[in-house]
């Protein structure tokens, strides 16, 4: 029975003011008061309450963190003040430096404020009666972009705030990845064959840039708000402000946790620094050097800025760690898509707090540039690298029977002659469906939780199933029957049932999943969704030409040119088609359109909505028969057109003579 619009009003704000207080309780507090079942129902409840009754869900909803906007542009937003970077020191005699001109120009001893230096992305977030309004990014200091949507996904920063809040303000921050989901993006990238990201912070940037925000969701970003704006604050200073930001519901630097701290001295500042410059390696996100910065408000306004930096804060930066150890060999590892990279296996030595026993040498350019002997010296770093590299070597410690490192002629796993492709930075294996390593990676993504996720089934299953000669591919998965299974090591009733069932259960995967699990070179998770919502099946994608895949939003041709390549091997087709035969989904369900008054018409959609969302319009476009077009051109017949569009996507359809609608000219249009 549907509840009615006033108990639906009613039970929407109380599960909306519950769920941002566990919210804040688990990411600010570290306070988990319910199980993660208990608050993904809550969470449910309050989506379908939302779906039936669109008009109440409120704008900041805690369903909005799950994302879902596509941005194809990012509008650019002036400052309201100055996003500086700061001046570095990386030594004592710099720091006593600061504090003598700090002192000199105040004309007495100032009080200064120590805490920690983020390695992540600033971020500054305008609240206006205590509701986030928009957050924008440093850019050049005078003027960023405007990535609020992204920014939302980000469950430590709140979209709604409780206490005694300025009616505007404005707070910076950074904004990071947590260590632990860094390592489990890569590992994910890795059993994939992807190549794994460099760092977290670089990783951190180009997550908050991407369009599709539920993308970002996924990744689970973290944040630490730090500095205060505003007109009218009347808080006076610097630590004052952060204590104040706390109590609104912010996540801020704790005094309890040492992660900030007043210093009257040049001693208390530096004990401060060689505290965490040990300790940082225990904290679950990454810190390159601390920040001092003048605590009073009305110092740092009378003591200003320089062109490029205020003078009443500076960043001290540690060194990054650099130890020596022997190079003991050189192995190479075979991924899923046959890109070998080469791996130095060193004499096992302490370095940043943990144990290094291998460091990455990426491919042959690496390898030439260092000029690598096995037995030789040499100086490892894990600076802004999660990954331990090789940044040097001792050549006066090299003996004299020493060989020269040569990179590999030959796959380690097949013997297969290697592939340097034009362009191309790896060496690949091109035996791509026997090199046992290949088709072992093949599987193990095929399986993957984003891909298929077949319960009961892990990689190292996968490795014992092909070593007993009874899966070859994806689609022999389909085949297993418990009497080839129970024989098995580690293979009991139970196991076996699970994993059965859990190859039945796969095959109600949706398309762009199944599309995503194939693994075609290029074709990633998002990709693998554009090309199933364009194409609507199997079928249609391996009928395309070059120039029909081109055309898909966002598709070059290095993936068309894969996708081309994938269809014409003949073993691949008898995979698509063994899949299709086991019963598993190789199009998408059609529906039935509710108009055809956008029927021929390729309609584009620009700037930001107050009734629906990007993704609904686009969704309203393609069920009234419309295409959704991903840029103005010649090809457009409507620009759908939101506040906030950019200029120049304006000024091109004004000179193509393009149609216009508002969002309600629209929505009436459609009916």
């Amino acid at each position: 029975m549907m509840m009615d619009v006033s108990n639906a009003k009613k039970r929407i704000l109380e599960l909306s003011q519950e769920l941002n207080e566990l919210n804040h309780k688990y990411y600010i507090l570290n306070v988990s008061e319910v199980s993660d079942y208990e608050f993904d129902m809550k969470l449910k409840e309050l989506q379908d309450l939302e779906t039936q009754f669109p008009d109440l869900a409120l704008a900041h909803s805690p369903t909005k963190r799950v994302g879902g906007d596509i941005t194809d542009k990012f509008p650019k937003v002036r400052h309201n003040s100055r996003m500086l970077s700061l001046s570095n020191s990386y030594n004592k005699e710099e720091i006593e430096e600061f504090i003598e001109r700090a002192n000199k120009l105040a004309g007495r001893e100032l009080e200064y404020v120590c805490e920690l230096k983020y390695d992540g992305v600033a971020i500054s977030i305008i609240y206006e009666n205590g509701t986030f309004v928009r957050a924008v990014t440093r850019g050049d200091g005078e003027v960023g972009e405007d990535i609020s949507a992204n920014v939302k996904t980000i469950k430590s920063i709140p979209l709604s705030l409780s206490g005694d809040f300025p009616e505007l303000f404005e707070i910076r921050g950074e904004i990071f990845f947590p260590l632990h989901k860094f390592q489990a993006l890569n590992a994910s990238r890795k059993a994939q064959g992807e190549p794994e990201f460099a760092n977290p912070r670089n990783t951190a940037s180009g997550t908050l840039k991407m369009q599709d925000s539920s993308v970002v969701a996924e990744r689970e970003l973290d944040s630490y708000l730090y500095f205060l704006l505003g007109d009218n604050l009347n808080i006076p200073t610097h630590s004052e402000r952060i204590e104040k930001a706390g109590s609104w519901g912010f996540k801020v630097p704790s005094e309890i946790r040492n992660m900030i701290r007043k210093c009257g001295s040049v001693e208390q500042i530096m004990e401060f620094i060689e505290y965490w410059d040990k300790a940082r390696h225990q904290l679950p996100f990454e810190i390159d050097g601390i920040v001092i910065k003048v605590n009073s408000i009305q110092d740092q306004e009378e003591l200003g800025f320089t062109a490029k930096s205020p003078r009443w804060a500076v960043a001290y930066k540690f060194k990054a760690e650099q130890v020596f150890t022997r190079l003991n060999e050189v192995t190479y590892q075979v991924g899923r898509t046959g890109a070998v990279t080469p791996v130095a296996n060193l004499e096992p030595v302490l370095l940043a707090g943990t144990t290094v026993k291998r460091a990455s040498l990426h491919n042959s350019d690496q390898i030439e540039k260092l000029g690598l002997y096995l037995g030789d010296t040499v100086f490892v770093e894990k600076g802004g690298e999660i990954i331990p590299k090789i940044v040097g070597v001792d050549v006066s410690r090299r003996a004299n029977s020493a060989v020269k490192v040569e990179f590999i002629t030959a796959c380690p796993d097949c013997d297969t002659p290697l592939e340097r492709l034009e362009g191309e930075a790896q060496h690949f294996c091109p035996n791509r469906y026997e090199c046992p390593t290949q088709v072992k990676g093949r599987i193990e993504h095929f399986i993957s939780r984003k891909a298929m996720n077949i319960d009961g089934m892990g990689n190292e299953t996968v490795e014992q199933l092909f070593e007993a000669g009874l899966i070859q591919n994806a689609a022999d998965l389909y085949t297993l029957k418990e009497e080839d299974l129970l024989p098995l090591e580690r293979m009991a009733q139970k196991s076996v049932d699970n994993l059965l069932q859990g190859i039945e259960a796969s095959k109600q995967v949706p398309f762009e999943r199944v599309l995503f699990a194939i693994g075609i070179r290029y074709v990633g998770e998002t990709v693998a969704k554009k090309l199933a919502r364009h194409f609507k099946s199997m079928s249609n994608l391996l009928k395309a030409d070059q120039e029909a895949l081109i055309l898909v939003d966002e598709i070059g041709e290095r993936i068309a040119q894969s996708i081309i390549e994938f269809k014409s091997v003949p073993s691949n087709q008898e995979l698509v088609d063994a899949l299709a035969a086991h019963g598993l989904i190789m199009e998408i369900e059609e529906q039935e359109l509710a108009s055809n008054v956008l029927e021929g018409k390729t309609v584009v959609v620009s700037g930001t909505f107050n009734t629906v969302s990007r993704n609904e319009l686009k969704a309203l476009i393609e069920a009234n028969g419309g295409k959704v077009g991903s840029s103005v051109s010649s090809k457009t017949s409507i620009l759908v057109r939101g506040e906030n569009m950019g200029p120049s996507k304006l000024k091109k359809a004004e000179d193509l003579g393009i149609k216009m609608l508002s969002e309600e000219d629209f929505l009436s249009m459609i009916g």
